[in-house]
């Protein structure tokens, strides 16, 4: 398996999130929280050694939100890493709101995400948010009216970047109209391409791209399957051959896996020193082809 040194990490590269220099490759803390992403974790000391130790290994972008627990991964990032390191870039969301375990609910009123600013701010104890996410656009209510929302914060100072989750091409050009994007997160790996033409947007663009559970699981995985054999021939493992894909798949992709366990964190930390060959990354690439 590939080594987890901080230079494993830092040899993923680096991408300008607008005026913030982050390596490519980060941490997702969506798995700190409880069972269905609610309540609080199994074991804290052990999330917060995990959020200590993604620092340690190099990681300088970390992705959570308001909804995960909810408010329950905000508070551990604050209680782990408070007063934060320099250069350290934590981006949150707002947008979705939660019910109960697994439910999600898009809540995209400017009154809603207004007051969910401000307690991300507090939570996180911070006077300014460096990356703001609508996490989810309602349909329920005028897009135009959540993107000026977004905008009033950025020009009041409450957060520096503004970004987008869940959308299509176009969704990402209304909102440019309105406020500069600088990310943009949906679901893509191995197996799910569904946003190809997000990611070539944004790579044409220079607009990050966060793709939310970004390593291959299920059959993909088998022993005998595609990804396992390329693991096999780079010394690496099969999660950190699905990250080290994305890494190569665009200069502007910024894979966050997320754990809740030091040693698979440590792992998928060793991504950023595996190369693959263009026949290897070929191969892959047609795993969702």
């Amino acid at each position: 398996m590939t080594t987890h040194t901080p230079h494993a990490t830092l040899a993923g590269g680096t991408f300008k999130l607008g005026d913030l220099v982050v390596h490519r490759l980060g941490y997702g803390a969506m798995q700190l929280t409880g069972k269905g992403v609610w309540g609080p974790p199994r074991d804290h000391a052990e999330a917060l050694r995990v959020l200590r130790r993604a620092v340690e290994l190099g990681v300088d972008f970390i992705d959570t939100a308001d909804s995960y627990g909810p408010y329950v991964s905000e508070e551990l990032i604050a209680e782990a890493l408070h007063p934060y390191p320099a250069g350290l870039v934590i981006a949150t969301k707002a947008g979705l709101a939660r019910t109960g375990p697994g439910e999600w609910h898009p809540l995209g009123r400017p009154e809603y995400l207004r007051q969910e600013c401000e307690m991300s701010l507090r939570r996180l104890k911070v006077d300014r948010i460096d990356l703001f996410q609508l996490h989810r656009i309602d349909p329920q209510v005028p897009a135009g009216e959540q993107f000026g929302l977004l905008r009033d914060l950025q020009k009041e100072g409450k957060v520096r970047h503004v970004g987008l989750s869940e959308v299509s091409v176009a969704e990402i050009e209304a909102a440019r109209k309105v406020v500069p994007i600088a990310s943009v997160q949906n679901l893509y790996n191995l197996q799910n391409r569904k946003a190809e033409a997000v990611v070539e947007h944004c790579d044409k663009e220079g607009i990050g791209f966060i793709p939310w559970f970004p390593i291959a699981s299920g059959r993909l995985l088998d022993p005998d399957g595609p990804v396992a054999k390329v693991a096999k021939a780079a010394g690496a493992t099969t999660a950190q051959v699905s990250l080290a894909w994305l890494l190569r798949r665009s200069k502007t992709m910024l894979p966050i896996p997320g754990t809740s366990s030091v040693a698979h964190l440590e792992e998928n930390c060793g991504a950023g020193k595996v190369e693959l060959s263009e026949a290897q990354y070929e191969a892959l690439k047609k795993i969702g082809g």
